[in-house]
């Protein structure tokens, strides 16, 4: 049998799986396809709907609504989901929405993300490791977030956009374009700012690649040629570069945003 730990001003539906050391707190309500997995932790007055599974640890605090319907007028009660990994902090008011038919049926959020007060995640996003949002930010339907991006307070994120891995993203920014990986964007509308060198250093990237992606970056986004062009040759001259080769592949691949750039006259990093 579960440890888990049910508070009496609780709600649990009948159907609801509980880990060991499971605490559901005081006026919570967990729905009965919910999946709740060892020591996660429901602070209080915390409402748990539809077809969700929270990862182990992880901790959501009070007033956040999780699972339930999404905000999309397309969505006609079809059985999505909506998976959130381990050691995750979830905390006040936060809203965080299952996917949609139309957008292949599931919300994801990575592991060891926090998610501060009063931010939502839209139906169909998918938000990968280590991911950091901070207060009021928004990422709207069919984002794909990558692994260890920082989205400053009261960011917002356009529909379909994508944001690569280790990208950081500043206070109040409007995205409606792509962020490459290594990236850092802000503004309103936001635009490309250089790379993220500070969150480099901090992972204790290598000195010498970090050299070779701004080289690839300034080629990149220079004004000689077109973007595919310049593309394609900073592929071929840093061939052997797994961190110019991410930021090719994201470039070169489909999407329905276009990629996001510097301003005019703005110089390359």
């Amino acid at each position: 049998m579960s440890s888990a730990s049910v508070h009496p001003t609780a709600i649990v539906g009948r159907g609801a799986q509980l880990g060991d050391g499971v605490k559901v707190g005081p006026f919570c309500i967990v729905g009965d396809n919910v999946v709740l997995h060892d020591n996660v932790e429901l602070v209080s007055h915390v409402s748990i709907e539809g077809n969700t599974e929270v990862g182990a640890g992880t901790r959501i605090f009070p007033f956040a609504s999780v699972g339930h319907v999404p905000q999309d007028l397309k969505y006609h009660g079809e059985a999505s989901r909506l998976e959130i990994g381990q050691n995750c902090t979830i905390r006040e008011s936060v809203t965080i929405n299952p996917g949609t038919e139309g957008g292949g049926m599931l919300t994801r959020i990575g592991n060891d993300c926090l998610i501060m007060a009063s931010a939502h995640v839209a139906h169909d996003a998918i938000i990968g490791n280590n991911v950091i949002m901070a207060n009021y930010v928004g990422i709207a339907g069919h984002c794909q977030i990558g692994d260890n991006v920082i989205f400053g307070g009261t960011c917002v994120v356009h529909q379909f956009t994508r944001v690569g891995a280790h990208a950081f993203v500043g206070a109040h920014s409007m995205v409606d374009g792509d962020i490459i990986p290594y990236g850092m964007a802000v503004g309103n509308r936001a635009a490309l700012t250089g790379l993220n060198l500070v969150g480099l250093k901090r992972r204790k990237f290598d000195r010498e690649a970090i050299h070779r992606l701004r080289a690839a970056y300034r080629q990149i986004f220079s004004n000689e040629g077109t973007l595919r062009e310049r593309v394609e040759d900073a592929a071929g001259l840093f061939k052997d570069d797994a961190l110019v080769q991410e930021v090719v592949a994201f470039i070169m691949a489909a999407s329905d945003r276009p990629i996001l750039m510097p301003r005019n006259g703005q110089s390359a990093e």
